[in-house]
């Protein structure tokens, strides 16, 4: 690697051919690339859930968050009021876009799946 050194309006700045300048941002989005798989693998040793490419493509292709964690989590919508004191019909109006709900049965539900609200929100 051969950079030369200049100096600019009294700063020092080191100038190098671009295949170098390429090469070292390589190495640093290597290096960072490296230090963010390291904190996922100790969060996930530390008990994080991954959550599968599938149910985030599902959400993100529009569906309810709300159903596709419910079955996610393997649950019916019975299962879901039961665990969580929300009624069936609530969640299916929710899930189908016909109500929203309001914080505390947003709360119920979200506990009942152990998630964040902010996961079953519709966009």
């Amino acid at each position: 690697m051969g950079a030369q050194i200049v100096e600019i309006a009294g700063q020092k700045m080191a100038m190098l051919p671009i295949e170098d300048y390429e090469r070292l941002l390589e190495l640093a989005e290597d290096q960072a690339d490296i230090l963010a798989a390291d904190r996922a693998g100790e969060r996930r040793l530390a008990g994080e859930e991954y959550v599968p490419f599938d149910l985030v493509k599902r959400i993100l292709d529009g569906e309810s968050p709300l159903r596709v964690w419910r079955e996610y989590r393997g649950m019916s919508q019975v299962d879901l009021a039961k665990a969580s004191g929300v009624s069936n019909n609530m969640i299916s109006d929710m899930e189908h876009g016909k109500r929203e709900g309001k914080l505390d049965k947003l709360r119920a539900l979200a506990d009942a799946l152990k998630v964040s609200v902010e996961d079953i929100l519709p966009d």
